[in-house]
């Protein structure tokens, strides 16, 4: 095997997404080596090329999102670009979408069409409620998914009400679960001599799985949790301080250790040695005087010199990093977080760095989100269309 290959070389994933999670689990495919086709609608392609900043007319956010993916465009309501996307099914190994479940039903192309077509297919199905039960068929977006898997409840100040994460976790985290589950199919088929499975994820079942002790606690103690601000509920001392230059840093001592030596590295040896703070159910129990011990120290010092204070202590913590901030810090520096890539125009541009990092076949990025088409010829050439074929399925309104 070649020494210098990706993990997921081999593999042909089509991807029949829009917007964040179909997109963005096919996106991970790409970085680690699958040949990952996206299939749009030739009237303007993913609503996600004109999403936040644009660039001489495109997403930024597309350039990163679509790296790696070729690009062609298809007219599923047309007899002829459902056949293509067939043919280009019964080859690949992994479908991801995440229409409203239904629709590819309608269209022909549901599982019992495509696993007849190639048992070895996976089909990587998000959706906001999944693909049974009462909500099946209402459209569920990844803010809807956060409201109703419980993450919005429990963010924000309990006096105020609830707040977005400032990005659309649930559809990334959905994603993520989208891969997951395409992995463990394969292995099961490759491994298990299997054949090809749906793997349903719902929005809100990706939020509702990463809930903690949520569950439990409600069952046998009939708790509800609520939101608390900044600190950790239950867990003290970790929460958001203000230095006295307006900074604002995380502070995580709420293990024994750590939060002794936090408070003799602050002078504060008496509650360094006080035993009903030895552990976390005391401290908790004394959470508001801990909290303003801490927001006094915090917020007599510059930021610079707090964190230093807390480094040498060997005490968790973080100053609250803007993009701006992290452009410059040796830690992402040194783990290659900013990947460096060209716009269309040649203008040079950062994006985000491969997650996770593998030691002998890493992912990596070989081009930047391509045009709207871009590779309908290679792709359809490949399938065995001709020119002549192309050409009139385009003339037709097929792609």
């Amino acid at each position: 095997m070649n020494a210098t290959a990706k993990p997921l070389a081999g593999l042909k994933v089509i991807e029949l997404g829009t917007l964040i999670a179909g997109p963005f689990a096919a996106r991970i495919c790409a970085e680690f080596g699958a040949e990952v086709i996206k299939v749009e609608a030739p009237d303007g392609g993913d609503p996600l090329r004109k999403w936040r900043k644009l660039y001489e007319g495109t997403s930024l956010w597309w350039f990163v999102q679509a790296r790696n993916k070729k690009s062609i465009t298809l007219n599923l309501k047309h007899e002829a670009g459902r056949a293509v996307l067939k043919k280009l099914l019964g080859e690949a190994d992994i479908l991801i979408e995440n229409f409203r479940p239904g629709v590819l039903e309608k269209l022909g192309l549901g599982w019992d069409v495509l696993h007849a077509l190639n048992p070895k297919l996976v089909m990587v199905r998000l959706s906001g409620f999944g693909q049974s039960g009462p909500l099946k068929d209402q459209p569920g977006f990844g803010a809807v998914g956060e409201s109703m898997g419980g993450l919005r409840y429990i963010t924000g100040f309990e006096d105020r009400p609830p707040v977005r994460t400032g990005i659309s976790i649930g559809d990334s985290i959905a994603a993520l679960w989208g891969v997951i589950g395409a992995l463990m199919a394969l292995r099961h088929r490759e491994v298990n001599g299997g054949s090809g499975q749906v793997v349903d994820v719902a929005l809100y079942e990706a939020i509702f799985a990463m809930m903690e002790s949520m569950v439990p606690e409600f069952d046998v103690f009939g708790f509800i949790r609520e939101r608390s601000g900044n600190i950790m509920p239950g867990i003290t001392p970790s929460s958001i301080h203000t230095s006295s230059d307006g900074k604002h840093v995380q502070i995580g001592a709420n293990g024994d250790a750590i939060f002794k030596r936090f408070m003799q590295a602050i002078d504060r040896q008496d509650l360094a040695d006080d035993p009903t703070l030895a552990s976390n159910d005391g401290r908790d129990g004394r959470r508001d005087e801990l909290y303003g011990v801490i927001d006094r120290w915090v917020g007599s010092l510059p930021l610079a010199q707090v964190l230093d204070t807390l480094g040498q202590a060997e005490v968790p913590a973080s100053r609250i990093f803007s993009a701006e901030d992290m452009f410059s810090d040796p830690q992402y520096l040194a783990r290659e977080m900013f990947l460096s890539a060209k716009l269309p125009d040649g203008k040079p541009f950062k994006m985000p760095g491969i997650v996770p990092k593998l030691s002998d076949t890493p992912g990596g990025v070989e081009w930047t989100g391509p045009e709207l088409g871009e590779h309908n010829q290679e792709v359809l050439h490949a399938l065995g269309y001709s020119a002549a074929q192309i050409a009139a399925l385009k003339a037709d309104g097929a792609l």
